[in-house]
């Protein structure tokens, strides 16, 4: 489906429900399989969950993730660590994204694994083995969740495991999400620096409750700076210690947006004082990349993000299909080295109100707002939205008033 948006001076006030944490929920879909324990509480209704969910009650066979990229990568770890002959694959953009260093890191604790395919790429066979720990080395610069997916089977493994992350750790609040939540589930983990200790052991079965998503409220941070005025309240959104988007709450304060703690949630709320140009490392955080992005542009304030690497390997290369669309726009970004992304405030003539959305949903949530700057503007696909956020577009449609 696609969506046509035409807001133009309306208002922006009301509640949002947002979904409960993608993040969370399926590392602790991962952590209850392993323990052999109940379902968590209030888990995403996302496509992404539902994927891992379907594919945890498994014991053998084809797998097919589809576009989850996090199921993929936990699966490979989980299948490895289990009695069961798999085939795991994906959609085509999964068999595009790379999987080749979990896949060595398997192999070397003695996974039975192979390519079915492109050498370093998903499909991927998988066969009975008994892994033993040891001390392995992880490139750490492409992504969080190949590290977070050998973290949850470490227990398991004979002797446990020592992951020492080489190079730049990207999105780090997501090992120490993965590490906090193995320690509910009755884990030891020891992080220190970039050292990561997880002895054997075995996990036991914990009542977990997930909470709000943070990463999913970005998109009505993002509102309130494109509309310059209103007031949200986000119920069941709360600060804790496993979601890292929670500090994009200084980020938004920068571009006009103010957060306050009220019963029940959060309330957010514009005020005028706004950064002149705004600069951030957002290698904690990358999926607030394109709300921020999308932001500083369609309110005119030039920008420099840095730490976006694993922007390139995504649902889509989202820097490649940002830059493009927001061109479409009359807005020119620019690449000055790999890894970060800027805009000078260079304005070209506008070309299209067609948005592309590349199979992405955090492309489509991050291009709604700007209907309120170019009425008429269309979201393609606007329903790959339920990779992660379901009623995004009712929760996003009740709030002009």
């Amino acid at each position: 489906m696609d969506n046509v948006i035409a807001w133009e001076g309306k208002e922006i006030k009301g509640t949002v429900i947002l979904p409960a944490s993608k993040s969370v929920s399926n590392r602790a879909l991962v952590l209850s399989a392993l323990a052999d324990g109940v379902l968590p509480e209030n888990l995403s209704d996302s496509d992404d969950t539902l994927v891992l969910m379907e594919a945890l009650s498994r014991t053998g066979g084809l797998v097919d993730v589809g576009h989850a990229g996090t199921a993929m990568r936990f699966l490979a770890a989980y299948f490895a660590s289990r009695d069961g002959v798999w085939e795991l694959t994906g959609s085509g953009r999964m068999k595009q994204r790379p999987i080749k260093v979990l896949v060595e890191a398997l192999r070397e604790l003695g996974a039975s694994i192979e390519y079915l395919g492109r050498e370093g790429f998903p499909p991927l066979w998988i066969g009975n083995a008994v892994l033993r720990g040891k001390e392995i080395c992880l490139d750490a610069s492409v992504s969080s969740q190949y590290i977070s997916a050998l973290m949850m089977i470490a227990p398991l493994v004979e002797g446990g495991l020592v992951i020492d992350l080489k190079g730049k750790v990207v999105s780090a609040d997501y090992i120490h999400m993965t590490a906090e939540m193995m320690r509910r589930f009755g884990a030891e983990v020891c992080i220190a620096g970039n050292r990561v200790v997880i002895p054997g052991g075995k996990y036991m079965p914990a009542a977990f409750r997930v909470s709000a998503d943070w990463s999913a409220a970005s998109f009505f941070y993002e509102l309130l700076v494109v509309a310059g005025e209103g007031e949200l309240f986000l119920p069941g959104l709360e600060y804790d210690n496993l979601q890292g988007d929670a500090r994009q709450v200084e980020l938004w304060q920068q571009l006009g947006v103010h957060t306050e703690r009220v019963t029940g949630g959060i309330r957010l709320s514009t005020h005028d004082a706004q950064v002149s140009r705004f600069e951030a490392d957002l290698s904690g955080m990358p999926d607030t990349a394109l709300p921020l992005i999308v932001a500083c542009c369609l309110s005119g304030i030039p920008f420099h993000l840095r730490g976006v690497e694993t922007l390139y390997i995504k649902e889509c290369d989202r820097v490649d299909a940002v830059t493009r669309e927001l061109s479409k726009l009359g807005y020119k970004l620019q690449v000055p080295i790999h890894g970060e992304l800027c805009w000078d405030k260079v304005r070209n003539a506008l070309i299209s109100l067609d948005i592309d959305t590349y199979q992405d949903h955090r492309m489509a949530m991050a291009f709604a707002p700007v209907g309120l700057k170019f009425p008429g503007l269309t979201i393609r696909d606007a329903g790959v939205v339920t990779k992660s956020f379901p009623g995004f577009w009712e929760q996003f449609n009740n709030l002009v008033i």
